[in-house]
């Protein structure tokens, strides 16, 4: 683990109480403020026409961006997002577009008042450049934020702020992200808070410095003043509704925008059970040459209205695969607000403080300078909320009238394959660098009632978009052999997860010599999109290179190799953390990941899984397989089949949980009336003494005693390969991590229906934590 620097922790950015922050900031910057009552005092009709234009101008600051800037990131993929904020930095109104960068820019500028205030000062027209993981304004370094004070009669109104992903920012590998850096030092460098604007001008040193830094720098410096013209035209905006209605009415609005939001997300927390659940996941290859597993563990505590994220015993820092406190706190952020503030307006500053972290330092989320943390919103960060929304998914399956909310963890990481190289089409030299942005169409997990939905993009960035794979061909000296959905990449469940795709990328005809590829991925052993449930995780993220294609470049080709094996050639399996490259007779083939099941996939009904079938969602084998439906020569469901080979499966179940000998309880619809439902297939039944016991929902065997997780110990348990949980799983964990690596399932003793299915080391703990505060 990297020693710490001496004065580091003068650049980290915490949540601070409002009475602690402003006698932080200094006195000669003055603040405009207003009594909390004045907020109730705002009639109705004004507080909508308000909200709604502040709620209209963020919109109309992403427009802004996306037409002026250059970058493939944001022209097609949405990876950015805006904010209105008070005077002391709490988000009033958010995009809907990378969710995770709002965890952030908060802090950032909390950072900013206390440290900037004095020297050199916040002033009217001034605006802020940073990309300081440990500050806030973003989660890594590529991360890049325009933070913008509005003043009103000389007083500090508020704040905008502007950031976006960038494609390149310096480091020692294109894209700036490095798999085998040590340290900070070894990637792109950290800017805390500059003044890149003073006094409505831009200052020409400070944008020389920051674009020199980039291979990419004409394209840097379009973002950087796209950026600047968001946060201009919004401020512009403020001030004309300030005009109509008052700064003092404008601002009341802004503090009823938060009120309510913490208000409704409390009330909301108030109709769900008080417990803790926990969850562990894993990221795997900490660099280049590393061979290991480094936990990242959560327990989610709700009591009354509000919610406690303990992240202790997580791995410590390691590697590159770490984030920062504001990285942590955006997984966090990313996740709640899909999941449980779906129905309430985003006005950020007041659904975070509904909740609160406990995390050790020196971990993989919780990382002290210099870390290296290039990784870290697509790494532990994303990891982390994966977690947090497994937890939620568990405490929301608990309350009949929630269910309908639980959803099985979404596409479980990204696939960052950063491709690089001279585009010499047409006879010119231009040096380029993209990530294959074709991985934004993950799939969606799998809900009580629903299938999830199939490429449907990403739970963190709603307005997520994969691109125009012409588009893609324009810009960069590559053409798809295909781009489609994957069959079996789906989660298999009762409900079965959204389906992901998969790209094949060669170099163009006119292309010559060698391209570089930066490569990192998790999720290729230990599946972060995993089920709920009793449902399978989606599929193992994978990326290869084929050496030597049959057709090189396509070049005389009469047909489009439709899949691996038409392309002939040999396979290099690219590692979670890695480089490698592409020549002109190579392939790079990219298969990201799909939703998690929701169910026992032997409880699907046999018809639905006809009908996937059918649209080529699931593959006839894996049908029988995992699903256990056969069928006839013209398609139709064969009912006695299906019968005889879902009774092989759970016999099967049984031999290998050690219950050669078992009788299967027949499988039905209980009254569970008078019980309390866990989730799908578990429910507890209160004796008069005030105990509770745990029954199976299927066929109402009792299983155990609820307290301590007792009852754990009576459900059937095996392990077996990681390819038993299907085809979308990747068979050989070896060529990756030393552990061992298992698929372990819990089942009803009685019934044999599956309560939990996960591939995980074989030291993975059992779930008693998550039943412990329910006695």
């Amino acid at each position: 683990m990297p020693s710490k620097i001496p004065g580091a922790d003068e650049f980290t950015s915490r949540p601070l109480p409002r009475e602690e922050l402003l006698r932080q900031i200094s006195p000669t910057l003055p603040l405009h403020q207003v009594d909390d009552e004045l907020a109730d005092q705002v009639n109705a009709l004004t507080y909508e026409v308000v909200r709604h234009r502040l709620w209209a101008i963020t919109q109309e600051m992403g427009e802004t961006l996306r037409r002026m800037s250059g970058s493939h990131v944001v022209t097609e993929s949405n990876d950015f997002n805006f904010s209105i904020c008070d005077e002391l930095g709490e988000q009033v109104q958010v995009g809907a577009y990378n969710v995770g960068l709002i965890g952030s820019m908060d802090l950032a500028i909390v950072w900013t008042l206390r440290n900037r205030s004095d020297n050199p000062g916040i002033e009217e027209g001034d605006m802020f450049l940073c990309n300081d993981p440990w500050i806030g304004g973003g989660l890594h370094q590529n991360d890049a934020a325009v933070l913008a004070p509005i003043f009103h009669e000389g007083k500090l109104f508020g704040w905008t702020s502007a950031i976006a992903h960038q494609v390149d920012l310096g480091g020692p590998r294109p894209g700036s992200f490095s798999p085998s850096a040590q340290d900070v030092f070894g990637e792109a460098v950290p800017t805390p808070p500059i003044k890149v604007v003073r006094d409505g001008v831009l200052q020409r040193d400070v944008a020389d410095a920051w674009v020199r830094r980039s291979r990419l720098p004409h394209m840097v410096g379009l973002d950087l003043r796209a950026k600047i013209a968001a946060n201009k035209n919004a401020a512009e905006q403020i001030l004309r509704l300030i005009a109509k209605y008052g700064a003092d009415t404008v601002k009341a609005v802004m503090r009823r925008m938060m009120d309510d939001a913490e208000r409704r997300l409390r009330a909301k927390l108030e109709t769900l059970p008080d417990g803790t659940w926990t969850a562990i996941g894993y990221q795997e290859q900490s660099q280049t040459g590393d061979r290991d597993l480094h936990a990242i563990k959560v327990a989610m505590t709700k009591e009354a209205d509000r919610l406690v994220f303990d992240f202790r015993g997580t791995a410590g820092q390691t590697g590159i695969i770490n984030c920062p406190y504001p990285g942590l706190r955006a997984g966090i952020v990313f996740t709640m607000l899909p999941l449980l503030a779906g129905t309430i307006p985003w006005a950020a500053g007041g659904l975070m403080r509904c909740f609160e972290i406990i995390t050790d330092e020196d971990t993989i989320t919780n990382a002290s300078f210099p870390a290296a943390v290039g990784k870290g919103p697509f790494g532990p960060a994303w990891g982390s909320g994966n977690l947090v929304a497994e937890v939620i998914a568990k405490m929301l399956d608990a309350e009949p009238d929630h269910r309908s909310d639980v959803q099985s963890i979404c596409n479980g990481t990204t696939d960052l394959c950063v491709v690089s190289g001279v585009d010499v089409r047409g006879g010119g030299s231009k040096g380029f660098v993209s990530p294959i942005f074709d991985v934004m169409a993950g799939g969606y997990g799998a809900q009580v009632h629903h299938d999830g939905v199939d490429t449907g993009g990403r739970l963190i960035i709603p307005s997520a978009r994969a691109p125009d794979v012409e588009m893609t061909e324009y810009l960069y000296p590559l053409v798809a052999l295909w781009r489609r959905e994957q069959t079996d990449s789906g989660g298999p469940g009762r409900q079965r997860g959204g389906m992901s795709g998969s790209v094949c990328y060669v170099q163009h005809p006119d292309q010559s010599g060698t391209m570089s590829l930066v490569i990192s991925g998790t999720g290729k052993v230990a599946n972060q999109n995993v089920g709920l449930a009793g449902g399978y995780p989606g599929n193992s993220q994978l990326d290869l290179v084929v050496r030597g294609i049959g057709t090189p470049q396509l070049a005389g080709a009469t047909a489009i190799p439709a899949d691996l094996d038409a392309l002939g050639g040999d396979i290099e399996v690219l590692p979670c953390e890695g480089e490698s490259h592409l020549g002109p007779d190579d392939a790079l083939y990219l298969h990201w990941q799909a939703g998690g099941g929701y169910g026992d996939p032997l409880l699907r009904p046999a018809e639905g899984v006809r009908d996937d079938v059918l649209q080529v969602r699931v593959s006839a084998d894996a049908a029988r397989d995992i699903y256990g439906v056969a069928f006839h020569e013209d398609g139709a469901v064969d009912v006695r089949a299906t019968d005889e080979i879902r009774a092989k499966l759970r016999h099967r179940r049984a031999a290998d949980a050690g219950l050669p000998d078992a009788r299967l309880e027949p499988i039905g619809t209980p009254d569970l009336s008078e019980l309390r439902r866990l989730d799908d297939n578990l429910a507890v039944r209160t004796s008069t003494d005030g105990t509770g016991t745990v029954v199976c929902a299927h066929c109402t065997t009792e299983i155990g005693p609820l307290a301590e997780g007792v009852f754990i110990e009576g459900l059937a348990r095996r392990d077996r390969a990681p390819a038993e949980a299907g085809p979308h799983i990747w068979h050989d964990p070896s060529v990756y991590v030393d552990a061992d690596i298992v698929f372990r399932q819990l089942f009803c003793p009685g019934c044999l229906t599956a309560v939990s299915s996960r591939v995980v080391p074989v030291d993975h703990p059992l779930p008693y934590d998550d039943y412990r505060r329910w006695a």
